[in-house]
């Protein structure tokens, strides 16, 4: 089944993406958010509306992010051994963790904004997982029973702003350079989500592709972990990492401009497709 958080008559709305389009579930649950209906756990409910018919068609609505507002965005640094190679860096014991804020994301198909302070701005495709059930120092063993669905994550980065400091949050988090969509696919229908495949095309181009079963970090680890700190809330959002073959790591480097196309294309999930537009 997939979820979406779509806008329209310039009111944002939960919805069931079908093969006709968008089946409102605002109107029929109660629901006024995507996170409100994960969150009363009726996501299995959701599925007696497949049969509807569509209330809007695809084509004519926006697609926001997935989840607009959640209480946290972790995202998950170095969690593939190629990008760790090719970024000079080593593995360690412990995922590395930092934050995104809402306000960075946008939406299937929405411009990913390059800033104005910087022309090193970089694409990074990850698979985002939606927490479905509030836990603390969840077990890795219990872990997958917590998700909610996963979806296609473009988790750009200002790489120039990224390495002011030590500190990553510079650069993972200027206003709209994170792609979240184009929906989530419920946990049902993936129950081993190692077993996906992701790439990454600008232009057309494959730039990233990878088997999810080579992370260092598993799905389970990553939930597990990020538990320990705060408790993880339904609509929280974890962004498992990207693999080698980023742009600032290739000879020469590639950075997005005005006009590229991004997708981020993982297998049972669907493909995320942002426009680049230069800031003005």
């Amino acid at each position: 089944m997939r979820l979406c958080t779509y806008i329209s008559d310039g009111q944002s709305r939960p919805g069931l993406v079908t093969d006709s389009g968008i089946v409102d579930l605002a109107s029929r649950m109660g629901h006024d958010s995507l996170r409100a209906l994960i969150a009363a756990g009726d996501i299995s409910k959701a599925a007696q509306f497949a049969s509807e018919t569509a209330d809007h068609a695809l084509d004519d609505v926006v697609l926001a992010p997935v989840i607009p507002d959640p209480d946290k965005i972790y995202c998950i640094g170095l969690n593939y051994l190629d990008h760790v190679e090719e970024t000079g860096n080593v593995e360690t014991p412990n995922p590395t963790v930092f934050a995104r804020y809402p306000a960075s994301q946008v939406g299937h198909n929405a411009p990913l904004i390059k800033p104005l302070e910087s022309d090193k701005f970089d694409y990074e495709g990850e698979l985002a997982l939606i927490i479905g059930k509030e836990g603390r120092r969840i077990s890795e063993a219990d872990a997958l029973s917590h998700v909610a669905g996963y979806a296609c994550y473009n988790e750009g980065s200002v790489r120039d702003y990224q390495r002011h400091t030590a500190q990553y949050l510079p650069g993972k988090t200027f206003f709209g350079t994170g792609g979240f969509g184009p929906w989530m696919v419920t946990a049902d229908e993936i129950p081993d989500p190692s077993a996906l495949h992701l790439q990454t095309r600008v232009n057309g181009q494959v730039l990233q592709d990878t088997d999810l079963t080579l992370m260092i970090n598993s799905v389970p680890k990553l939930i597990a972990y990020c538990s320990i700190m705060l408790p993880l809330l339904p609509g929280d959002v974890i962004v498992t990492g990207t693999p080698g073959g980023v742009g600032s790591r290739r000879t020469p480097p590639i950075w997005l401009r005005d006009g590229d196309v991004v997708e981020v294309d993982i297998s049972g999930i669907g493909v995320l497709r942002n426009p680049v537009v230069a800031e003005t």
